[in-house]
């Protein structure tokens, strides 16, 4: 039987990847089994209309795109990323009256993007099963973690965390999201905790990535640590600086002579950054790479061993990328990378003082290193095969509407 989707996907760019190409994606892997039509900005429509010229695929012919965006009076405070999500939440009411002007026949309607397990969704109010998700949960940044930053990025932090606790505690339309969506895709097991649901669920990271092959070019006497993401706090970059000095320099001189790590990124913290890599000694052995187009990044991974990223945020399409070219992966035991990691593909390091991380970090590094850890690149290889394929994403959605419908 062949579903029809409406699925609302604010997001989308196939140039691009975190949320952007998150978008894209699950619009494609839902058109695999299904007749999709997908509403998005208008913003979008260019990149959209553009990727697809440039690559023809047959599923294309399962896509409808529509595009929607609220009267200019209504959004012209909105720049860039400032505002994005009181725009969302604006954009998600509004876009039910655009959708029952349409007259679009469906027989399920997704909620895809923004991944957020706080922000409500309205399309429950289509009277058509409704399916929310992947929705993810953020938690607050460990303050240890922040206290090498200006104090800005705490008070933000933590400010953040107010806004959300305003509206898993007292907003009714995100209580009644959560009650009339008839199965709810979380990006981790935290949001399924916080949103105190145990029932319609299924666990389905927002991230995967396509197949590129595991082509590899690394050398036996280079060991390339990687990696890449937004110079901020979240991403914990003073956390891959300090744990790479400290397994550094305890290396033989001939063994230095093999170790890079390359930070690829930008951000307002790159100073800071540069200044960190100088005081900890290894400012020789550090590159910073400005942002890069996405098939630059790729080819970075082939020649790379390792790829380090000790973020706190829930998601990270940067490790799903890494470990599809066999890379394993050293990051920090939380909601995010944490879950994405088993004991044959990555080294999850426990939350704790500040000094204790970055010690129990170095010792993932060395371990990799000297290989002595269980942790392997047929390991890393196989996670990705097994769960962070796009095609894996596809199957799980064709299984949840069916069971929807049946």
């Amino acid at each position: 039987m062949e579903r029809k989707i409406l699925a609302t996907t604010y997001a989308v760019n196939p140039y691009k990847g975190s949320e952007d190409g998150m978008g894209w994606n699950f619009i494609c892997q839902i058109a695999r089994h299904n007749k999709v039509t997908a509403i998005t900005r208008k913003n979008n429509r260019g990149k959209i209309e553009e990727f697809m010229k440039e690559n023809p695929n047959d599923i294309y012919s399962n896509i409808n795109f529509l595009y929607f965006d609220l009267p200019y009076w209504m959004r012209f405070w909105k720049k860039g990323g400032r505002g994005a999500m009181l725009y969302y939440w604006m954009w998600q009411f509004g876009i039910v009256s655009f959708i029952k002007k349409q007259s679009i026949d469906f027989d399920i309607v997704h909620n895809v993007n923004f991944h957020n397990d706080w922000t409500p969704s309205y399309l429950w109010k289509l009277n058509k099963p409704f399916v929310w998700g992947p929705v993810g949960h953020h938690p607050l940044i460990p303050k240890q973690y922040l206290e090498s930053y200006p104090k800005k990025y705490l008070i933000k932090d933590r400010l953040t965390w107010l806004v959300k606790l305003f509206f898993w505690n007292l907003t009714p339309s995100l209580r009644k999201t959560i009650k009339k969506s008839d199965h709810i895709l979380c990006m981790n097991k935290s949001s399924e905790e916080k949103l105190s649901i145990s029932e319609k669920i299924s666990i389905i990271p927002s991230v995967a990535t396509e197949d590129f092959g595991c082509e590899l070019d690394v050398s036996e006497n280079d060991f390339t640590i990687i990696s890449a993401g937004r110079l901020v706090p979240l991403k914990g970059f003073d956390l891959t600086i300090n744990s790479f000095a400290l397994f550094y320099h305890k290396l033989s001189d001939e063994e230095k002579l093999m170790v890079t790590l390359k930070i690829v990124g930008s951000g307002p913290e790159l100073n800071f950054l540069r200044d960190l890599t100088n005081r900890k000694g290894v400012s020789d052995r550090v590159v910073f790479i400005d942002w890069i187009e996405r098939k630059d990044l790729l080819k970075l991974y082939k020649t790379s061993s390792l790829f380090l990223f000790p973020s706190h945020e829930g998601a990270g399409m940067v490790v799903a990328e890494a470990m599809s070219f066999g890379l394993p992966v050293v990051c920090l035991d939380n909601s995010g990378p944490g879950e994405f990691v088993d004991e044959a593909s990555g080294i999850a390091i426990k939350e704790s003082s500040y000094d204790e991380t970055v010690s129990e970090l170095s010792k993932g590094i060395s371990s990799i290193f000297h290989k002595t850890s269980l942790t392997s690149r047929s390991g890393a290889r196989l996670r990705f095969e097994n769960q962070f394929r796009w095609d894996v994403r596809g199957e799980q959605l064709k299984k949840i509407y069916s069971d929807l419908l049946s």
